[in-house]
């Protein structure tokens, strides 16, 4: 008897084990970002944004929710229509350090033959050699670039838009275009 109530005692808990899952919201809206019509980033729940209001306000953080055409930031809703411009962070790339790297670097190499010189007694003039000057140059100037290269902002209007994707399973799906600028 003992078996027979543990072989119904599983099969009720495998019935309930794949019933689950169709009680749930599988899909969530989701914001898409496109440039000339294709996308370029697709913005989900959970995801990490970077938005500008039309209030002139940089917000950055965790898109917590999207709802009935609004964006929740760290649960701060904004309507979608209040989004001018989005901000793309290279943060995984780690331009900010490599860039600093790459300045020390070049200071580095003018250093060294600042040293070089005066341990050959050369005079001062000749310490530092055209090929000295062009690869500090080179390394301080991909420095400066690299440190300044850490976003990409994409302003929303003719060349970049923005669309919210209704895909929630009460509410029929429906693509609500948004702002475009006029001339």
């Amino acid at each position: 008897m003992d078996a027979d109530l543990n072989f119904s005692m599983n099969k009720i808990i495998t019935v309930i084990f794949f019933l689950f899952p169709l009680f749930n919201f599988a899909q969530t809206d989701v914001l898409l970002l496109q440039k000339n019509g294709r996308n370029i980033k697709t913005y989900a729940p959970g995801m990490g944004i970077m938005i500008h209001t039309v209030y002139d306000q940089w917000l950055s953080g965790t898109l917590t929710d999207l709802k009935n055409d609004s964006v929740y930031v760290n649960y701060i809703p904004f309507h979608v229509h209040e989004i001018d411009e989005m901000r793309d962070e290279f943060s995984k790339l780690h331009l900010q350090s490599a860039g600093t790297i790459l300045i020390v670097a070049g200071v580095g190499v003018l250093a060294i033959n600042v040293i070089n010189g005066i341990y050959t007694n050369e005079s001062s003039g000749s310490w530092v050699k055209t090929s000295g000057w062009i690869t500090a140059g080179a390394f301080i100037l991909a420095g400066i670039l690299m440190k300044s290269a850490k976003y990409k902002n994409y302003p929303i209007g003719k060349k970049y838009t923005l669309h919210y994707l209704n895909l929630r399973a009460k509410d029929a799906p429906a693509e609500i275009p948004l702002k475009t600028q006029n001339p």
